[in-house]
């Protein structure tokens, strides 16, 4: 094996100092301390606050945290397990402030992946300027989708491998898949890795029925293998995650619900997955698709400032004159008028909201198009194959007999909702064969005739089309390009005009716009072709135009006026005086919160009902949905809800619950049900203080539904954490008590004195158990073995890699090939 020279090195760390440079440019503020306020991460940090104060007090982790919808995992909410060490080397990857880190790692994948393609540096870390700055990529910082972005930044990386193994590079390909792979997976968005999985098919597809025709059989077969258990090692790093989140999926809300009637009792269709009109509630429009090459085709985001000088400013303020009269000052009109021009509705596409278009780039998609002509072979048709796909999956309502197909019957799709985002595999795909295709723009060994037949057809096909739509837009109505929304029905008539008019005006602006970067890019390459620029002039002009056409894009949606200090993002919130009040209550209880906007807000405060998750325990979202929103006050008792924040005209409010069951208490008649729809349609009327409901299928053998519970029978909570609970009962009889926690079978564990006993999910959530008469002391403790597991799994498979990587060094060192072994 030959060695690399150092000198040969150097221009790669060039680049990766220009990809550090540029991620600080962009998300300059980070270098003054300050942060990016992100919605979502406001929402993680109220939902994780408990277990991060747990760590900070003890040193240790919980995996079990009360403050959000009565009690759930923290699997999904940042928990740390013991030997992670490929997490630590993703932090490793991750050393620049946030965001700029993710920037950073969509640059540094990328950059990989072409490299393992064979395009050259330079060409290199345009492609990765080009995909970094693609704008759903740069709009998910801007709104906090962090653990997306982190699993989306490590799919080229991933690909790098893979292709690598394919091109017989055996153990570089296999150690960088195993590497990337276990990065992928501690993103913790299954979502986005499993896109990364149907992207990785369409590439095995392809690279087949290549070897078939090739016949390369040994060589493929022999790549799949050694991908496989790269694959089963990579998913051994990460084992203790993957083991809890499956796990865990089966009682979330993800693994579907047991019922079988919707919350007004109609009834619905019991999915093993998600419901397939919540799965496909963001569906990319077939016309939305030219978002992609002109960003405000369909008048870009939801809210648009389209500024003072807009027909919507006018229209509005005339509006208001016009209805009020002298009731409304020329002062108050005008500043209505501006608030709204500054949010105006301009998207006018199929989707309930969108912060920006799914813009790629006119340069890129132009070079996308040259790679149609110029490059040949399985890469193009797999990247191609790749592009489609995801397209034609975002469609998802909108191509209703391929996303159904998908729901029904492709393994695990029924689990992922926003059909749309799967669009992230197209946004890699386009910039990697839109390099590829001005990579051969630059072969000598590609005849000019070629090439200038690849640029003529691109320039005909893509800069026809932008002219078509400005010489045709007020005649396209008749597929769909009417610029209304179904949401403009409730504008007046002056007003709905008006905002036409302004999307007409967006969108000859931004397909002008698409237009001019087209036929600049065009004449680059032809100035290239006849030999008035250098290759290296012709690739920084495309730089500098990738660089303008994404950043002025993107500018308008993420930029320095998200940034906040510091403190404001670590603290998000600010306690109210139901709040306070609440607070000085050191017992045990739960909070309904009723009034704030900020959904996770109680949890960062207190042991809320409710919260902010994508997978929340399924049995605690029926009970929501069914009772707590509708003010159940016998579930909300049994619940422990012993404060109500809400509001009235004068105020924020708590109200105190005096009818709370407490923690725990004994019951003297247990109702047996035949089904999961008879359990939670019970507690409509069920006293929850006496009696407690249960499903046959999980009665104990010669259980009796009938206690004795005397007046001196008692049950009180002594000690609890987040994972521990310590009770101590006493009764004349054997009783049966009920426990205002959360049921959740993998890991808690009841004691009776120390000893091992069996409790039960009782009233549809929570937990229940047969308490023999006598003083007793009983505890709840959360002991999950798929912590242990894992985590023992991670550490030996962590020794095996760190242990092939130190071999496969001593090799390369003594200069031999190691793929002649394999």
């Amino acid at each position: 094996m030959q060695k690399i020279p150092f000198k040969k090195i150097i221009p790669h760390i060039v680049v990766l100092l220009c990809f550090v440079i540029v991620s600080l440019a962009y998300f300059s503020p980070v270098l003054s301390g300050k942060k990016i306020s992100q919605s979502d991460i406001m929402h993680y940090i109220g939902m994780a606050q408990q277990q991060k104060d747990f760590k900070a007090e003890t040193g240790t982790e919980t995996y079990w945290t009360n403050s959000a919808f009565g009690g759930m995992p923290t699997y999904q909410l940042g928990a740390k397990y013991p030997h992670n060490y490929i997490k630590k080397l993703d932090l490793a990857l991750r050393f620049l402030p946030r965001p700029a880190d993710y920037l950073f790692l969509y640059f540094l994948g990328f950059y990989i992946l072409l490299l393992s393609l064979k395009v050259d540096h330079l060409l290199a870390g345009v492609g990765a300027l080009a995909f970094g700055f693609s704008t759903y990529l740069i709009i998910i910082l801007g709104v906090g989708h962090n653990a997306k972005a982190h699993a989306i930044a490590y799919m080229p990386l991933v690909l790098s491998g893979i292709i690598l193994t394919f091109k017989k590079k055996y153990v570089l390909g296999f150690i960088l898949t195993v590497i990337a792979l276990g990065l992928e997976l501690v993103a913790n968005h299954f979502q986005m890795t499993y896109y990364l999985l149907l992207l990785v098919i369409v590439l095995g597809v392809v690279y087949l029925v290549d070897a078939i025709i090739k016949g390369s059989h040994k060589e493929f077969s022999k790549s799949v293998g050694l991908l496989t258990i790269a694959a089963l090692v990579a998913v051994g790093l990460n084992a203790t995650n993957i083991m809890a989140t499956q796990e865990y999926v089966k009682s979330s809300t993800r693994g579907g619900s047991e019922l079988t009637i919707k919350p007004d009792g109609s009834k619905k269709e019991k999915n093993k997955g998600l419901d397939p009109k919540y799965i496909t509630e963001y569906s990319y429009g077939k016309l939305e698709s030219f978002n992609l090459l002109i960003p405000k085709f369909m008048g870009g985001g939801s809210t648009e400032n389209i500024g003072k000088e807009s027909a919507t400013y006018e229209a509005y303020k005339n509006y208001l004159k016009n209805t009020y009269g002298e009731q409304i000052t020329p002062q108050i009109a005008n500043t209505e008028a501006k608030n709204l021009s500054e949010n105006a509705p301009t998207y006018w596409g199929d989707q309930t909201i969108i912060e920006a278009p799914a813009y790629v780039g006119a340069v890129i998609i132009f070079l996308f198009f040259i790679g149609l002509f110029l490059v040949e072979g399985k890469l193009k048709w797999w990247l191609l194959a790749g592009t489609l796909l995801s397209l034609f999956l975002s469609f998802g309502k909108n191509m209703a007999w391929l996303t159904n197909f998908f729901i029904d019957y492709v393994p695990l799709y029924n689990k992922f909702r926003a059909v749309s985002s799967i669009q992230v595999i197209l946004e890699l795909c386009i910039p990697v064969l839109g390099i590829l295709g001005l990579s051969k723009l630059f072969d000598k060994s590609i005849i000019d005739k070629e090439k200038i037949n690849a640029l003529k057809y691109s320039v005909i096909i893509l800069g026809g089309l932008t002219i078509f739509f400005l010489l045709f837009k007020s005649s396209l109505e008749m597929i769909g390009l009417d610029f209304f929304s179904s949401n403009d029905k409730d504008f007046p008539r002056q007003l709905t005009d008006a905002l036409i008019e302004d999307r007409k005006s967006l969108f000859v602006k931004d397909t002008f716009r698409a237009l001019i970067l087209i036929l600049l890019s065009a004449g680059v390459i032809f100035a290239f072709l006849k030999n008035k620029i250098s290759k290296n002039i012709a690739v920084v002009i495309f730089a500098g135009l990738i660089l303008f056409d994404l950043i002025s894009v993107n500018w308008n949606y993420v930029n320095n006026d998200d940034f906040v200090s510091a403190i404001k993002v670590d603290r998000p919130y600010s306690p109210n005086r139901a709040d306070q009040e609440i607070m000085k209550d050191k017992s045990h209880f739960r909070v309904f919160d009723m009034q704030s906007r900020a959904p996770a807000k109680a949890s960062f405060y207190h042991n809320s009902l409710t919260g902010y998750h994508a997978a929340k325990l399924k049995h605690m979202d029926d009970l929501l949905n069914f009772h707590v929103y509708k003010n159940n006050i016998n579930v909300l008792n049994m619940l422990n809800t012993k404060y109500i924040i809400a509001e009235d005209k004068d105020g924020v409010f708590n109200y105190v619950n005096p009818d709370a069951n407490g923690n725990a208490w004994f019951v003297s008649n247990i109702k047996t049900v035949d089904s999961a729809n008879e359990e939670i349609q019970i507690l409509d009327s069920l006293d929850t203080k006496t009696s407690a409901v249960i499903r046959k299928d999980i009665v104990p053998k010669d259980f009796i539904t009938n206690k004795q519970v005397d007046s001196t029978a008692s049950i009180s909570l002594k000690e609890v954490k987040p994972n521990y609970l310590k009770y101590q009962s006493s009764n004349e009889n054997d009783g049966f008590a009920v426990f205002s926690e959360i049921y959740y079978k993998p890991g808690w564990n009841a004691y009776i004195n120390g000893e091992l006993k069996e409790h039960l999910r009782v009233n549809y959530a929570l937990r229940g158990m047969e308490i023999p008469k006598g003083n007793h002391t009983i505890e709840f403790k959360f002991e999950p073995k798929v912590i242990q597991t894992g985590s023992t799994i991670t550490f030996i498979t962590s020794v095996l890699v760190i242990g092939l990587i130190l071999i496969a060094c001593f090799f390369y060192y003594k200069g031999k090939d190691l793929s002649n072994l394999i």
